[in-house]
């Protein structure tokens, strides 16, 4: 028998369902639906796959499962989870952010690839450090063309674009702190949104409505604009491909772009979709990580407070939720199937959903106003959020997606000279006699239908590769002696052989009387 049956005891059943007391209680029938209930979970009677040897049907992939799979109410639900991690109620480290922004329009808050957090704080940039906890400003801008609009860094470079009130773009580099760049004249007014495609291509959005791609390599770097928004634009979210653009706007629209279709005439519209069930400004764009199509969007003010998951393949809105409050922003976690947003009022407050369920798994508190601004760590694993009313800003950081996995060491194999001894036979039938003086061996070896004794023999010092001398030939052979080369210029059998003192070169000898070096 080669699996577990279970014992269809009724009486032995019940003896272990109803333990031993002293007092007297009313034990439940046996013709009862709750005792037969109970019993069948005890006893795994529920299992239809027992004895089954049936295979599981295919299950298609489902952006969102249907609500026959899951229990009615969120509390019930709950109950059946169990919690795959602790997950801290208050942030790891508070920090005042005094000048911060509140402006739904502006993104103020990025974290890059070096681990140094950048947060833009009126007409200043200041970095910080988060392996050292060191912060210095990076830059202070007049109030001419102040305040700071935007920011956003390169990935896995040390450039940091920073968008202006006055339409401006600077690129600087976050380590020198020098400026590289200025790009100018391609937007109207302040420069609210951003993100880069790749390394190079800097996307920006501005109050104009506008979308412009530069390529930050070259002096005239304008590669391409798209233009769809009637108004500011609050958000922009490459794909990891970076084929696809998502873009969100004051004008309570999302646009889908495609990279190939950006176009140096502005007045151009070539979207790949138009997304219109929100009903108020959006900025909260998130791409998920496992499923490459779908885009989650949150919309802002308290008409909308939805958060909706897209196709960008057919444009179709697959779900919408409704979190009760203002979505700010959105993120994915990236080892687990797991979306936090941030929200406005009136609670101010991040909340941890799982995916496909959307079910709350954590609700965290600690800002006062609507919480505008989060980014994700390089590991992903912690959020950096920024939030306040004047008086009242500050910058935390959550432990709210665990700690990094970390991929566990192969265990090294060591590599035994002729272990694949069954290879070596079906290859090379051949057969050793006694060493004789260092690495030489007197050895017998077969070439096509003639058998050869008593040629001479050599490895090289790291013992990966044999030389034999043969009739008319010179054979290199790897450890498991599968021929890797075949040498010829003697005229007849190669009787000598010997190593130079580093072993690289080998000198032969044959019955032609000539003397020959080789190099192998």
């Amino acid at each position: 028998m080669d699996r577990f049956i279970p014992i269809w005891d009724l009486d032995y059943a019940r003896s272990v369902l109803t333990p031993l007391s002293n007092d007297t209680q009313t034990m439940p029938s046996l013709s009862s639906d709750t005792y037969r209930q109970v019993l069948a979970e005890v006893m795994n009677m529920n299992n239809r796959r027992i004895l089954s040897y049936k295979k599981k049907p295919y299950e298609p992939v489902e952006y969102w499962p249907s609500s026959s799979k899951h229990p009615s109410s969120d509390l019930q639900y709950l109950k059946l989870l169990k919690p795959k991690r602790h997950i801290p109620q208050s942030p790891d480290s508070e920090r005042d952010a005094p000048g911060l922004v509140e402006n739904f329009g502006l993104n103020l808050l990025d974290w890059g690839s070096a681990n140094v957090l950048a947060i833009a704080l009126g007409n200043s940039v200041y970095l910080w450090d988060t392996s050292g906890g060191n912060v210095s400003k990076l830059v202070t801008v007049d109030d001419e063309i102040g305040p700071v609009t935007s920011l956003s860094w390169a990935p896995d470079r040390g450039h940091i674009a920073i968008g202006l009130n006055n339409s401006e773009v600077q690129l600087w580099d976050g380590a020198s702190k020098q400026r590289l760049s200025t790009i100018r004249g391609y937007h109207k007014s302040r420069v609210g949104s951003m993100d880069w495609n790749n390394h190079n291509i800097l996307t920006t959005g501005g109050r104009d409505g506008k979308i412009v791609n530069t390529d930050v390599r070259i002096k005239s770097g304008v590669i391409g604009a798209y233009r769809g928004h009637k108004q500011e634009v609050c958000g922009l979210r490459w794909s990891a491909s970076g084929e696809k653009l998502a873009s969100g706007g004051e004008d309570k629209l999302v646009h889908l772009w495609d990279m190939s279709m950006a176009s140096s005439n502005s007045r151009t519209n070539k979207w790949l979709h138009r997304l219109k069930d929100h009903t108020s400004a959006v900025r909260a764009l998130a791409w998920c990580p496992f499923l490459s199509d779908l885009l989650a969007t949150g919309g802002g003010g308290k008409r909308d407070r939805k958060i909706k998951f897209w196709s960008s393949e057919t444009g179709e809105c697959l779900k919408s939720l409704d979190t009760g409050s203002e979505v700010c922003a959105l993120l994915w976690n990236k080892n687990e199937r797991e979306l936090l947003s941030s929200h406005g009022s009136p609670q101010n407050q991040l909340v941890l959903w799982t995916y496909p369920s959307m079910f709350k798994i954590a609700e965290l508190y600690d800002h006062t106003s609507r919480v505008l601004y989060m980014t994700p760590s390089p590991d992903g694993c912690t959020v950096a959020t920024a939030a306040g009313a004047q008086g009242h800003e500050k910058l935390n950081s959550w432990n709210v997606f665990g700690d990094p996995k970390v991929a566990k060491p192969a265990p090294k194999v060591k590599q035994e000279p002729f272990a694949r001894v069954s290879l070596i036979r079906k290859t090379l039938p051949y057969s050793m006699a006694t060493r004789v003086g260092g690495s030489y061996f007197k050895f017998r070896y077969e070439v096509g239908r003639h058998w050869w004794a008593g040629g001479k023999t050599a490895f090289n010092k790291n013992w990966s590769s044999l030389f034999v001398g043969q009739k008319d030939a010179f054979h290199e052979l790897d450890k498991f002696l599968i021929k890797i080369a075949e040498l010829t210029g003697h005229t007849s059998r190669v009787l000598y052989m010997t190593q130079s003192p580093d072993g690289c070169t080998v000198a032969t000898a044959a019955g032609d009387e000539t003397l020959k070096f080789w190099n192998v």
